[in-house]
């Protein structure tokens, strides 16, 4: 059954819900009526303000952590909340110019943009910070051969993202120039445009057919080439900063399990890019909050992350690259850490696109 909506509530319902939930990331205690009652525009007795309390406890909205009358909201409420009832607070000039200014410092060089997002968000945000991207196949722009020395070659592949690779290969001694110029005349043609992965098996049965007409020596210099590009095997890079900041949340010893499970979330690479799909299923930042989704089923916790991409998947939309986000209590403050990992995805699609 679904849960609640806006649509549910009247517009007195959602001021107390806002108001208990500022409160909530304010303080971390529960909020009474009477505390209510001053801080409500319009003028509502505790009495009836208690009542519609009753109501949002009833939808599930809220719970009542003791005996006494204080509210704590629920992770429906607070998702109700950030959904529909958030006031997103803007960066100031000086926050929105040092994200620019971190991230383009590293120009289009991925890891090295992941590691500095990661620790700029962090500690913008004052909680931990992650950046996230799956291993993609990348197509190779430009392959080439240079002799280094008698016995060695120095392998040289540029993908289509600017990236280059450097390998160094052995090959035979006195080896002709005329021989590395020919395998990598050779593998351009076949290979621009093209993953490795995608054509190594049919360049091997071309050369093992004799359907080229490349010498010997020359072949053994293209079976190198191919041989020396392998796929990392790891489903994912993940640079994730400012775990420390997770201890300011413990306190007790039932928060310190949690933090365990946090941090072998965290060490489940395979697990996270579940949380990536997520993204290129939504539209724009996403808010995962204790127990809502299935890899990221721990109370107490929440997560906001926001995809990046760039205009490249070939039918007109965004590949996703990967996802930048903040992680750490339920009562984060989101109408400050929604807009800013918001805007540091933006500001790495812009560089990346």
């Amino acid at each position: 059954m679904a849960g609640p909506s806006l649509a549910d509530l009247n517009q007195r319902s959602r001021e107390i819900l806002r108001l208990i939930v500022d409160a909530y990331v304010e303080t971390g205690e529960p909020v009474g009526s009477r505390t209510l009652a001053r801080r409500l525009e319009r003028q509502l007795s505790p009495a009836t303000i208690r009542n519609v309390m009753a109501d949002l406890q009833d939808l599930g909205l809220l719970h009542a952590p003791h005996t006494s009358a204080g509210r704590l909201p629920t992770g429906a409420g607070l998702k109700l909340f950030v959904s529909g009832l958030l006031q997103a607070g803007n960066l100031t000039e000086a926050e929105r110019h040092d994200i620019e200014a971190r991230c383009a410092a590293v120009g289009h060089n991925m890891p090295s943009m992941m590691e500095q997002a990661s620790t700029m968000l962090s500690g913008l945000s004052a909680h931990a910070s992650f950046v996230i991207a799956p291993k993609h196949a990348h197509t190779v722009a430009h392959i080439e051969f240079v002799r280094l020395s008698d016995a060695r070659a120095l392998v040289v592949i540029v993908d289509d993202h600017g990236q280059v690779e450097n390998r160094i290969i052995e090959i035979a001694p006195g080896m002709p120039m005329s021989a590395l110029v020919q395998a990598s005349n050779y593998l351009r043609t076949r290979l621009q445009g093209r993953t490795i992965m995608e054509e190594r098996d049919r360049i091997l049965d071309e050369l093992e057919l004799h359907r080229s007409e490349l010498d010997e020596l020359t072949q053994k210099v293209v079976k190198s080439g191919l041989a020396v590009r392998l796929d990392d095997p790891a489903p994912a890079t993940f640079v994730v900063k400012g775990q420390s900041q997770l201890l300011n949340s413990v306190g007790g010893v039932e928060d310190l399990e949690r933090l365990q499970a946090i941090f072998e979330v965290l060490e489940r690479k395979e697990a996270l890019l579940q949380l990536l799909e997520a993204t290129q299923r939504g539209d724009g930042v996403q808010i995962f909050i204790g127990a809502e989704h299935d890899l990221f089923a721990l109370a107490g916790w929440s997560m906001v992350l926001a995809p990046f991409g760039t205009k490249s998947d070939g039918k007109g939309g965004e590949q996703v690259l990967g996802a930048v986000g903040v992680i750490g209590p339920m009562r984060l403050n989101y109408a400050r850490i929604v807009p800013m990992v918001d805007y540091t995805a933006q500001v790495i699609r812009r560089i990346l696109g």
